[in-house]
């Protein structure tokens, strides 16, 4: 049985879980900044269903609610919106003609490279004075944890 954690140990994780929670408020503003700029009153929900058809090329619907873990409903009027607005379209899926795969629009690839154009950089920008040894261990933590895996030890730098 695993020991319960330390009062020092549950003070550093609460403080990770923080800076999670400040890090995500500011996601939240970015993706609300980048849905207003592809078109004015796009939620920032409809923004996240327009990227992940652009970052899953060739998506069904129904792959689409599993990758968002959302309903198909939900899904379905999120898409409609975005054909509407000219940014995605749907194909026969050449695979199961009952089924249509989405894809962004040319229209729809302009208009999200605008969108993030203004903040494209920001992380360069952010990380930029970092030294490049604390950038990989931050991307090896940060992978580790998303894995829920103890991190791997650096490699030795020669």
């Amino acid at each position: 049985m695993a020991a319960a954690p330390d009062a020092e140990r549950l003070a550093a994780v609460q403080a990770v879980e923080d800076e999670f929670s400040s890090l995500i408020g500011s996601f939240r503003r970015v993706m609300a900044e980048h849905a207003e700029r592809v078109s004015p009153g796009m939620l920032p929900g409809v923004y996240k269903v327009f990227t992940t058809i652009a970052r899953q090329e060739g998506v069904t619907l129904s792959a689409l609610a599993e990758a968002l873990m959302a309903d198909k409903g939900q899904m379905s009027r999120a898409v409609r919106e975005l054909e509407g607005l000219g940014l995605v379209e749907r194909t026969p899926d050449p695979a199961d003609r009952r089924s249509s795969l989405l894809s962004v629009t040319a229209e729809g690839r302009e208009r999200l490279a605008a969108a993030r154009a203004p903040r494209e950089r920001a992380l360069v920008r952010a990380l930029e004075d970092w030294e490049l040894d604390d950038v990989r261990s931050l991307a090896r933590l940060l992978g580790a944890l998303s894995r829920g895996t103890a991190p791997e030890a650096d490699p030795i730098v020669g």
